[in-house]
């Protein structure tokens, strides 16, 4: 895959990260307000939240970097970690019997594919650099 676009992958994917991230530490006062269950503590969001902002940061490093920068998270993982959480938020929309409003049931199933299809994304990327026979 060239450089530039992958890149640039990595850069929205670690922006799709660190904004997940930001409300996720402030998931308490915005649950209602997006419609998406509530928790009981915000102990568990909050702690996910700064993981996320972690992953992300270790994506813009990644995007950013030269070769003799350090390193941050790569494709693998980043395809990883998003095909896990959307696959998992999916789960949840379908058999989790969530009785969501239509706002909290458009913007985590909008979360859920935008995970899925970044995820194919990269992957597709990656096929393709293999085919053409690049690193």
């Amino acid at each position: 895959m060239p450089t530039r676009v992958r890149s640039r992958v990595l850069f929205i994917d670690g922006l799709v990260n660190l904004v997940l991230g930001i409300a996720l530490l402030f998931f308490d006062p915005l649950a209602g307000w997006l419609g998406v269950p509530a928790s009981s503590t915000t102990f568990y969001p909050t702690i996910l939240g700064a993981v996320l902002i972690g992953i992300g940061i270790a994506l813009f490093w990644e995007a950013l970097r030269r070769d003799e920068q350090l390193v941050g998270l790569g494709l693998g993982g980043a395809v990883a970690i998003n095909l896990c959480g959307g696959l998992a938020l999916t789960v949840w929309l379908i058999f989790g019997d969530l009785e969501l409003p239509l706002r909290g049931q458009l913007i985590l199933w909008g979360l859920a594919s935008i995970l899925v299809l970044i995820s194919l994304v990269e992957l597709a990327l990656r096929s393709k650099q293999r085919l053409d026979g690049s690193r």
